[in-house]
This record gives structure tokens, sequence and C-alpha cells, in this order.
């Protein structure tokens, strides 16, 4: 989803106009690549029978699907002069003389933007004569995300998402919280009683964890959940509720991509040491800016044991320096190159004068 924010940021930023299309039936487009029989559905045939068919299209309910029907649509773009970007297979771009076009795609919900408005016109066209689309006008709704335009600026959430979600917990009703979860509160893997079923936790978490695409501000208690899927305590489902009921109060809550934004990328990387209790490793977080528009964020548990708190500090900020690497690539593939190196802010000096000056250090050789 980082592309898609990026997208909408820059979309934001350089006034260029937002479609959305759909196409019908999506998977029977697809060209089948092996031979595959099928039994046939009962009532297409008078009597009982042994034969059986020959598929000469995909089919819904076939493992190759998606695949099949994502190579046909890769290949109608490719036709028309697209090329697939190389740091995102699902956004496919054109250059022109007059400027670019962008398309994202998602199964069967297509977005497509860019400045240049008789191309962009023309992509719509071909779309329509390749497939059975559907026009959906400018962009309000994808995948969940509700997207709201305004002269200062583009506006996303999931209202609407939240809303749903907090009637699934079965929380309408429930009295709303300030904050997700108190504070210096450290969840431990065997506390409390086991969960008799723990569907409903793994439902609720994995709605939580979707529902940070556009709340950068509970990513990290998220990710304190996400730890316990499988085997959850009734106290890790208190937890999950009460930021559900947060969410209810804030609902509305998102992103905003401002209008005449700066392009220029800008992080932030922060880490504890030793904060997972179970496994005494470090949470990481990062922030990635462009401009004023926050476009990707991370809240994890490192892979590793830190033995000091520079070293903690030290793999934040290489973590942040990979999504940093990525993004100017792939901004760089839309024409916004950024000349000039990309901040990213820490706040352990030990680790910044290790970063500014990598030679050899005893203490640092395990690092």
């Amino acid at each position: 989803m980082t592309t898609v924010r990026t997208i909408l940021a820059l979309a934001a930023s350089s006034d260029w106009p937002l479609h959305q299309m759909d196409v019908k039936n999506a998977f029977l487009h697809g060209d089948l690549k092996e031979c595959i029989y099928m039994k046939p559905p009962p009532g297409l045939f008078p009597s009982p029978t042994s034969h059986v068919c020959k598929l000469r299209r995909s089919l819904y309910g076939l493992k190759q699907a998606p695949r099949a029907w994502f190579d046909k649509f890769r290949t109608t773009l490719l036709q028309f002069s697209f090329r697939q970007s190389k740091y995102d297979t699902s956004l496919f771009l054109r250059k022109s003389d007059m400027g670019i076009v962008v398309l994202l795609v998602y199964v069967d919900d297509i977005v497509i933007t860019g400045s240049d408005s008789d191309l962009l016109g023309q992509l719509k066209t071909h779309l329509s004569e390749s497939f059975h689309m559907k026009d959906l006008g400018s962009l309000t709704y994808f995948l969940g995300l509700e997207v709201h335009h305004s002269p200062s600026g583009i506006s996303l959430n999931q209202h609407k998402y939240a809303s749903d979600l907090v009637a699934i917990a079965g929380l309408q009703g429930a009295t709303s919280v300030d904050t997700p979860m108190e504070l210096n509160v450290k969840l431990r893997k065997e506390e409390g009683d086991l969960l008799a079923d723990p569907s409903l936790y793994r439902k609720l978490v994995g709605s939580l964890v979707y529902l940070t695409i556009t709340r950068p501000d509970i990513s990290f208690v998220v990710q304190q959940v996400s730890q316990f899927l499988q085997t959850p305590h009734h106290l890790h489902l208190a937890t999950v509720r009460k930021i559900i009921r947060y969410v209810q109060s804030t609902s509305t809550r998102g992103l905003f991509f401002p209008a005449d934004n700066s392009t220029r990328l800008a992080a932030y990387s922060d880490t504890d040491w030793a904060g997972c209790v179970n496994t005494s490793r470090s949470i990481t977080g990062w922030y990635v800016f462009l401009g004023d528009a926050l476009i990707s964020w991370k809240s994890k548990k490192q892979d590793r044991v830190s033995k000091s708190f520079t070293e903690s500090k030290y793999w934040a900020m290489s973590l942040a320096c990979s999504e940093i690497i990525w993004l100017r690539g792939l901004l760089a593939e839309l024409d916004f190159s950024e000349t000039d190196p990309t901040s990213l802010h820490a706040d352990n000096t030990s680790a910044i004068q290790i970063t500014a000056n990598p030679i050899y250090h005893e203490r640092t050789k395990h690092i």
C-alpha cells in the first residue's frame, strides 16, 4: 500500500486527476497455458454422462486463475506501450512528450492518474475495448480506502471499514477511550487463561492490521497484539478490544496529502532496547514523509537480540535506509528524481557517528 499512498500524494501535489475503473468478471479473461478438464456441472446435459469438458478460458476457482488474468492484463498494457515498474509489479506507466500516465491495479480494481490527459483518455478507451470495463469516474473508494478531494489536497481514511470492525467486535455501545493502550504496559506470552476459541482474536487482529494502512497511530499497538496469534489469552483479547474502542472514537482519522506539496523525502527512525519481554528483542519504528505527506511507516520487532542500545538504533536506521532507497527508485521512475541526499533523523549520537564514519571499531565489529 506504500505505492498507493505515494501515487495519491504525488497526484495531490501535482493536481493530477484520479480515475477509477473496474473489470467485470476479471478471471474469465485469462488465457490458460495448461490443458485442464472439468466435470460438467449438473444440468448441462439432459442425462448423466462420463464426458468431461476441456476448458478454453480461465474460470473462477482455478488455482492459476489470478495469475492467468494478471498475465493477460499485463500483456494488454505492454502492447499499448506501457511498461511495468521495477519497484512494484502492480504499477504500470507510460511517458510521453506531454507528461506521464500511471496505472495501479489490484486484481480487478484499477486507478489511473497522470499529467497527460489525452493519453489517459486513450488508455481508458483501450481498456474498454480489450475487457468488459466499468468506468467508476473520479476515485472515491478503493480497497476499503475512502478518498476525499478538496482544494487543499486529498484526505484518506477507512471510516466505513473501522465502523464494520467495531460491529464485528460487538462494541457499538462501548465507552470510547483516548489512547489505544495503557502507558508502559508489557504484554507477556504466558499471562492469564488461554482463549478456548482463538478465531475471533485472529479475525480482529487481522482487521486491525489492514486498518493501519491509514492509521499510523495504532501501528505499534497492533504490532504488540500480533505476536500472540498462535496462543492468545484473555488479557490479549481485552487489549484488542481496547484498541477497537479507541478506533471507534477516532474512525474518521486518517492521512492528508496536501496540494502543492514538496516531493522531497525525509525519514525518522527510532527503537527501544530489548523492549520485548518474551524475546529481549528491540522494537523498531520508522516514518518516511514526502514533503508534508506521510507515505510509509513500520513498527516491527527486530530479528536479532541487540547487545547495546547503539546497536538497536543502528539496525533501525538500516531498515529505514532500505525503505528510503526503494522510495527514491520509485520516485525516479515516476520522474520525481531527487538529486540531493535524503535526510534520515535519529536520536542516538553513537549510532549517527558510526553511520557517518564506518571505520573499524572494537565495540561495533559484531554489528
